[in-house]
């Protein structure tokens, strides 16, 4: 069962991954990624298939994972023998609430930032989902994969995600199916599933450059993301928001030029203030 687990996972990673290349990319990688998810489909168990193609057409998210003891999209608390059921993991298991296959990923990183008190004022725009400790205004990485691995370190020092092995781990494995460079020199590298909290995000810049995957795409900016499965259809608006502030070349020089955290931070909040609320 664990395998089948598995299998429908892989199957929605690259539903969400086409979904952002329908969203942000230019088209060129949507034949691929039907054929992928079509063979992955097919290879489904008929009764299995079916659920899951049910499932999809009410929303694309079909796999949620338990976090605590509740489906973490909609928040459903589960009886005990459900949550032992899910652990046990012989049977498929449902939501009761919102009908989503449930499983659980033990070794997943989690989100352990500072909730804020009930007295703290709300945060608007970018400072809702990061904060100065995450900006690395020049980067020591020469590649992408380094790149991900010094900003992944870098949430985890600064308490923000646990288990940045495993973060490093899922981002890679991301990258490998498509890559997240975009044009004007943007990558925004993620990872789906990190429960307990809010999307979180960390900036690094490269002064000089760096070729981020195979096709030798140069890239400055790097945004790695940490998402909460419920908020994966939001993630997709911040990105097309930083995408719309950052595809402006002031503001990438800005951001580029700045020699602190410190002065990276303001320079981002300034780039974003109008296109991410």
């Amino acid at each position: 069962m664990q395998s089948l687990i598995n299998h429908l996972n892989q199957l929605q990673d690259l539903i969400l991954i086409r979904d952002e290349h329908r969203q942000t990319g230019d088209g060129s990688h949507l034949e691929r990624l039907n054929e992928s998810i079509d063979a992955l489909t097919e290879k489904l168990p008929t009764d299995v298939r079916s659920l899951f193609q049910r499932l999809y057409n009410k929303d694309h998210i079909v796999m949620a994972p338990m976090y605590n003891g509740n489906c973490s999209i909609c928040g459903m608390r589960m009886p005990i023998s459900q949550v032992q059921a899910v652990r046990l993991c012989k049977t498929l298991q449902n939501c009761p609430n919102c009908a989503r296959i449930l499983f659980e990923e033990n070794d997943a990183p989690q989100w352990i930032g500072e909730s804020p008190s009930r007295t703290t004022p709300r945060k608007s725009g970018i400072s809702r989902f990061s904060n100065p400790s995450l900006m690395i205004s020049n980067l020591k990485a020469t590649n992408g994969k380094e790149a991900i691995i010094e900003l992944c370190r870098l949430m985890e020092e600064k308490k923000f995600v646990s288990n940045s092995d495993k973060l490093i781990q899922s981002a890679l494995e991301r990258e490998a199916v498509l890559s997240t460079a975009v044009s004007d020199g943007l990558a925004f590298p993620h990872v789906r599933g990190v429960e307990g909290g809010g999307l979180t995000l960390a900036l690094g810049v490269s002064k000089e450059g760096i070729p981020f995957d195979d096709a030798g795409n140069i890239v400055h900016i790097i945004f790695m993301i940490t998402i909460p499965t419920a908020v994966s259809a939001f993630y997709l608006r911040l990105m097309s928001g930083l995408t719309e502030a950052f595809v402006k070349e002031q503001n990438r020089n800005a951001v580029i030029a700045a020699e602190t955290p410190e002065a990276l931070w303001k320079a981002l909040t300034k780039a974003t203030r109008y296109a991410v609320k």
